[in-house]
């Protein structure tokens, strides 16, 4: 059995490829790395900040403690004077209030106004407290001999510097993110240079080009290993590849010459079996079969030689009327004798250049399988068509069509696909019923010509349509 059509490989999209998304988690890791600095950054910054305000606070109050501690008696006028007279500086640094142990204030500096601190009874000895007047301020509490020392600083300023850090931070992270786009982008597609070699050099392989290796790049990595595995199993393929043509070729060959004896053999025994016509239906029959083998081994030795370049064109220059005239004739016998029309679709003679033999073999090979699977009284077309330097022939018929699927496999060797209605046809015995090669040899015939073949269902109505297509021009000229 044939084995089923490699599918295309998928063409991924810029932003679909691997290189696109290898490029996105680059960004993304250096980002997201980005960010996290960033953020610790604003929180040490912010700690380190309450830090430096507690230092400073704390080396205040032992400054003020040394300086209540001197004031007696201790009055409210006294500790007024005497902190005006020794920390007067500090005054505008910080909110200072002072009590005693049952709570009665002994001093407030200026800058408090009408607002009193919390008790310090109900705080920590550091502790952020949000105030009506004050807003959010850092408040250190002290305790003293027989008082409690309080000095507050506020936060605005240092928040307003945390706010234009995370600003800055911000527009640093969305231009390391650009950066790091265009930098993953670069970096993705250098490291993936091997890949990339190794599918282009993938793609160039097929049955008509198995020497291409990948070229293995420097190193001993993974990459490394992977290309040298990959070689080792195309040499493998192409061994496979060269052995099974080389049968293919040499059964066919060395099958030639016994055919061609049985057969000489077997038309000697007809006048020999006259007299018995039973025997002579069987020696009918076996010289059926023989015909039947040496057109498959004429076949497969034909395919075999398109497969491995060996096959020699001769490509002449003629017309397009010159190939269908000579072709038209048969065509309309072979359907005239199947009881179905043949209609020649043809513009003007165009200059052509090709092989006629082997048009013609696949033009009736074309008409032959259309023959098939076309009812009693259809009509097979064939249409020619010179345009933009190509030379276009298509064979449609009225038969039943195929099947999506298997529009690309009935170009494979010993496939076939009967039509429903065969069976109501009165030219589709078992002697005419084709051995899966023909349309194999037709698309050879149109690649040996640098051209292409296909099938496609007819939009108007069922049947099908087979269109064979290549240069107008000398395909060998090149």
């Amino acid at each position: 059995m044939s084995a089923a059509p490699a599918q295309p490989a998928p063409r991924a999209t810029v932003f679909g490829s691997f290189t696109w998304k290898l490029a996105l988690r680059l960004a993304l890791l250096v980002t997201a790395t980005s960010a996290a600095v960033l953020a610790t950054g604003g929180v040490l910054l912010s700690r380190q900040w309450l830090r430096n305000i507690d230092a400073l606070h704390s080396a205040e109050c032992l400054e003020l403690d040394e300086i209540v501690a001197e004031v007696s008696p201790l009055t409210p006028q006294a500790l007024e004077r005497r902190i005006r007279g020794e920390a007067d500086y500090d005054l505008g640094l910080y909110y200072i209030q002072i009590r005693n142990l049952s709570g009665r204030e002994l001093y407030r500096s200026p800058n408090l106004g009408a607002q009193s601190l919390p008790s310090p009874a109900s705080l920590a000895a550091r502790a952020t407290a949000s105030l009506p007047e004050l807003g959010e301020v850092r408040l250190t509490s002290h305790s003293g001999k027989d008082w409690w020392i309080q000095i507050a600083s506020p936060l605005g300023p240092s928040r307003r510097i945390l706010a234009e850090y995370i600003r800055t931070g911000a527009v640093i992270l969305i231009a390391v993110a650009l950066a790091s786009i265009a930098i993953g982008w670069a970096f993705a597609r250098l490291a993936l240079r091997p890949v990339r070699a190794i599918r282009e050099t993938a793609l160039h392989i097929g049955g008509d080009n198995l020497g291409a290796r990948i070229p293995v790049p420097a190193g001993r990595d993974e990459l490394a290993s992977l290309t040298v595995l990959l070689n080792q199993m195309f040499d493998r393929l192409e061994a496979a590849f060269a052995q099974a043509r080389r049968f293919t070729a040499d059964a066919s060959h060395e099958l030639k010459t016994p055919l061609t004896l049985i057969r000489l053999n077997a038309e000697n025994l007809r006048a020999r079996l006259s007299a018995d016509p039973e025997a002579a239906a069987q020696l009918d029959d076996l010289l059926d079969s023989v015909i039947r083998l040496q057109r498959i081994v004429e076949s497969l030795l034909f395919l075999a030689k398109a497969e491995a370049g060996t096959f020699s064109l001769r490509i002449q220059s003629t017309t397009t009327t010159a190939v269908l005239d000579e072709l038209a004739e048969d065509a309309a016998a072979l359907c005239e004798d199947r009881g179905v029309h043949f209609a020649c679709r043809a513009e003007a003679a165009y200059p052509v250049h090709c092989e006629p033999v082997l048009v013609r073999q696949l033009l009736l090979n074309l008409v032959n399988n259309a023959v098939r699977v076309s009812p009693h009284g259809a009509t097979i077309a064939l249409e020619s068509q010179v345009q933009d330097g190509r030379w276009t022939l298509a064979v449609v018929d009225e038969g039943t069509g195929l099947p999506p699927e298997q529009l690309d496999r009935i170009f494979e060797r010993f496939v076939r696909f009967e039509a429903p209605d065969a069976a109501h046809n009165a030219s589709s015995s078992d002697s005419n019923t084709g051995h899966g090669l023909g349309l194999a040899i037709c698309r050879s015939i149109a690649e040996l010509h640098g051209g292409t073949i296909r099938a496609e269902n007819r939009a108007d109505r069922p049947g099908l349509r087979v269109v064979a297509a290549w240069p107008a021009t000398d395909p060998l000229a090149s």
